[in-house]
């Protein structure tokens, strides 16, 4: 059966995204014209509301922009802050931090990689199904997931939208006692993370590459996650970096008519951020066993500096850095001696800071502008996906017109192929507003 005539496909909402959306696709004669990622999510003005508060507050304030990564806009806000006010923070208390966000990383990849994502691997409407038929592996996620939420109620007081952070630090730091019990769990969750990776490299990964410039921060000595200078790797292999006070030089971005979300170009280019750009720029900064892990699982030699493009595939980079987190959480409580205090003193300085971290779905950017008084002027926040819709809806295009030319595929073929293809990229539409309606349009 031929579908090379005018036709148009609706669905009602995306599954297994956070948030809400729109895909315009648009076919003519066969061939892809038009890929439209439309966000209509209200905005949710986040940045006109920081304006005038006082600069204590954008860490809590900025957290309830997202429910599932609230460390990633927590720890940007206060890096941004600090860096206004010439703070640097005790080295204890910037490897606290980096804990709470392994615990971050912990619980949301694992959310992502077990019941967003691998249903579509496994031919499951959603992880209901794929509880009734891969319970273990659901019972599996859910401990792993467990073990994160334990590190953020732990440090961040509680699991969602912590209440211990601050400026300079946190209200209150651990005892070395209080962190004995959560090593035990993390020593059990390393076991899970290790058989996580097994279990997503059987699955069959469709043939697919992104040749957008990759984004990520670097730290050179590790793998980058709190803290690092943006680092980009064209599709030629070429790798730079530009300070992160440069950001908005380099980023651009722009409000297209079928988006709430801004449209981000970097040097006028397609970027991506999130794992795979983290593993192709930092992979060698791995753990030795997240290194083990990469190579069983097919993902190549993270010591050669490998990048994987296939965004299928990104599911096997999460999971490997998941056995990361757990290796890097449970290396931080092995050396951890109690700072003297709990927070380092942030007074109020007139100026700007930028600030950036690596959120589970890609760099997030924050910058603030602080007047005399310590108040907030003014306030932007970048987000991983808004920064990463120009490549999704690349990714879009090519990955149905290589589904039409193979096989003429119908609009039901379509409409799971291109969901499937925004899944790869763990979005939280909620995030980057300021979804899945499908219509294709064929003439």
């Amino acid at each position: 059966m031929t579908h090379r005539g005018s036709r148009v496909l609706h669905v009602g909402s995306l599954a297994r995204v956070e948030g809400e959306g729109a895909l315009h696709l648009s076919v003519h004669d066969g061939a892809v014209t038009d890929a439209r990622l439309r966000i209509y999510e209200p905005p949710r003005f986040f940045e006109a509301f920081l304006r005038g508060r006082v600069y204590t507050e954008p860490p809590d304030i900025t957290a309830r922009v997202c429910g599932i990564c609230p460390v990633a806009y927590q720890l940007s806000a206060c890096a941004a802050i600090e860096d206004a006010c010439h703070v640097t923070v005790d080295p204890a208390l910037r490897e606290l931090r980096r804990l709470l966000y392994c615990g971050e990383w912990i619980e949301s990849q694992t959310l992502h990689i077990y019941l967003l994502h691998a249903p579509d691997f496994l031919g499951c409407d959603g992880a209901v199904e794929l509880a009734r038929t891969a319970r273990a592996h659901v019972e599996r996620g859910l401990r792993l997931k467990q073990a994160g939420n334990a590190v953020l109620e732990l440090l961040g007081g509680r699991a969602i939208h912590p209440v211990n952070v601050r400026l300079g630090g946190f209200h209150r730091t651990p005892t070395r006692h209080e962190l004995k019990p959560l090593a035990e769990q993390l020593k059990r969750a390393a076991d899970d993370a290790w058989q996580t990776v097994s279990w997503v490299a059987g699955f069959d990964f469709p043939d697919a590459e992104t040749d957008a410039d990759l984004f990520a921060l670097a730290a050179p000595g590790t793998y980058a996650i709190e803290t690092g200078t943006p680092a980009v790797l064209r599709a030629d292999g070429t790798l730079s970096t530009f300070p992160l006070h440069a950001f908005l030089d380099r980023v651009h971005e722009e409000h297209l008519p079928h988006s709430t979300a801004l449209h981000s170009t970097l040097d006028g280019r397609r970027h991506l951020t999130g794992s795979l750009a983290r593993f192709a720029i930092s992979g060698r900064w791995l753990s030795r066993t997240a290194v083990e892990a990469a190579r069983a699982a097919g993902l190549g030699d993270p010591y050669e500096g490998v990048a994987c493009r296939n965004p299928f595939r990104s599911i096997l980079v999460r999971a490997v850095e998941v056995v990361y987190a757990v290796d890097e959480a449970l290396r931080i409580i092995d050396t951890y001696e109690p700072p003297r205090h709990p927070h380092t003193e942030v007074p109020p300085v007139a100026g700007t800071g930028h600030g950036a971290t690596e959120a589970p779905r890609g760099l997030l950017y924050h910058r603030y502008l602080l007047d005399s008084e310590g108040a907030v002027a003014d306030a932007c926040l970048v987000p991983p996906t808004a920064q990463n819709q120009g490549a999704i809806e690349d990714d879009l295009r090519r990955i149905a017109q290589a589904a039409i030319d193979e096989h003429d595929a119908s609009d039901e073929e379509l409409t799971r192929l291109c969901e499937r293809a925004i899944r790869n990229h763990d979005p939280c539409i909620s995030c980057s507003t300021h979804f899945l309606d499908l219509t294709i349009e064929r003439t």
